[in-house]
């Protein structure tokens, strides 16, 4: 296991809790859990990183999540709260340092979204299984549940139809959809698990996205910044698995539209291929780390 520091630092009128492994290398990378309302705990192969060419890896909860506290009012539970969450973090942290970003899933968003304001802090950023429209990875999510068994997709429609989305037999169907698109593992890691516990804890989840992956009805809904991909120009890399629940062709329109992108398609995964293709995803960060030095 990698050694790491953890601690809490103040931002926003927010006590986050985050984890620093490879302390004082001179490379900074932040990474951005998913969810939203998830942990940092399922990003733990990535402190990793510190031991390959003089990176250090901060990994921390977002508001409202984990061990993080709870923003001062409920109108905070937006993307733009999140970007000043994340400049708050890099200038208390690094001061004027540029860093390397990545966001994994709605960290992925996440990261976009910062990178649209501030990427003059960016050395590069890394989109994850990320996505730039909420709306068209909705679309792409249910073309996935179509493409299930009849009989779950008929649970599926049966309960949504109803909105009994905590019910056992929906809950099933649901995690049908997760074993095939979200981690295709046998068991789900202990980190995963524990950030799995902090989604169903927290509020963050119901209020920004809803009750499921592919019901999204909170606060992040109508996302979408498509259209400015193009006003983004660091070094980019863009990753996503074969069978993502946010696709390929979501991590396509980000390949198409930021300018200075590389696109890495990992053949054995689905949304957490840093579990699922640890070495080969942890070789293609650092080798995207070091080619932009």
């Amino acid at each position: 296991m990698t050694r790491f520091r953890e601690g809490f630092v103040d931002v926003n009128r927010v006590r986050l809790y985050h984890r620093v492994a490879g302390e004082g290398a001179p490379t900074k990378l932040i990474c951005l859990h998913g969810g939203p309302g998830g942990s940092c705990d399922y990003l733990s192969p990535l402190l990793k990183l510190s031991e390959r060419g003089g990176v250090e890896v901060l990994l921390y909860d977002q508001f409202g999540c984990g061990r993080s506290s709870d923003p001062p009012n409920d109108s905070c539970y937006t993307v733009e709260y999140g970007v000043e969450e994340v400049e708050g973090i890099r200038r208390s942290l690094y001061g004027d340092e540029k860093v390397f970003l990545l966001g994994h899933s709605y960290g992925g968003l996440l990261a976009i979204a910062y990178a649209l304001k501030y990427q003059r802090n960016l050395r590069g950023l890394i989109v994850s299984s990320g996505l730039s429209s909420v709306p068209l990875t909705v679309k792409e999510m249910r073309r996935l549940i179509n493409e299930l068994p009849e009989q779950t997709r008929r649970v599926i429609e049966k309960y949504e139809a109803t909105g009994e989305f905590t019910h056992p037999e929906y809950l099933r169907a649901v995690d049908d959809f997760y074993r095939k698109h979200l981690l295709r593992l046998p068991e789900m890691p202990p980190d995963v698990a524990k950030t799995m516990e902090y989604l169903q804890k927290r509020r963050v989840y119901t209020i920004m996205n809803g009750p499921n992956e592919f019901t999204i009805t909170g606060t992040i809904h109508d996302w979408d910044q498509t259209s400015r991909l193009g006003e983004i120009k660091v070094p980019t890399l863009i990753t996503v698995g074969k069978y993502d629940e946010v696709t390929p062709t979501v991590a396509e329109v980000i390949h198409r539209g930021i300018p200075n992108s590389t696109l890495k398609v990992f053949e054995n995964s689905s949304h957490m291929a840093m579990w699922e293709e640890t070495e080969k995803y942890l070789a293609t960060i650092i080798d995207f780390i070091t080619h932009v030095g």
